[in-house]
């Protein structure tokens, strides 16, 4: 059984998935969104693919995103992969795809 944890401070509580809005947008390719990270694709309203340093070392943040104060801040829903765990994910992604056809 899964038990829920208390919420941090700072977690603003559920904001939506944003999957209203257009999925897969290419919209600030190879932008940089101010941090140094490079902002790949929005894959909805609210989720993002960036590329950037984490400890040093380059990463796929695949990311929700809030909005506070006109501010767009990263949420803490997301998964963040490291180089090798990026390699791993992105040679199986025709195995991936052919498990969804089938799936579909």
């Amino acid at each position: 059984m899964l038990k829920k944890g208390k919420k941090r401070a700072g977690d603003h509580g559920d904001h939506g998935d944003g999957d209203s809005v257009q999925p897969a947008k290419l919209a600030k390719t190879d932008a940089d969104d101010g941090n140094g990270d490079i902002v790949v694709c929005e894959l909805s309203n609210r989720r993002r693919v960036t590329v950037r340093c984490w400890q040093g070392k380059p990463a796929v943040d695949i990311r929700e995103f809030y909005e506070k104060e006109g501010k767009e801040l990263p949420g803490r829903k997301g998964i963040l992969l490291p180089l090798d765990q990026w390699e791993i994910l992105r040679d199986h992604i025709a195995d991936i795809s052919k498990a969804l056809m089938e799936h579909a």
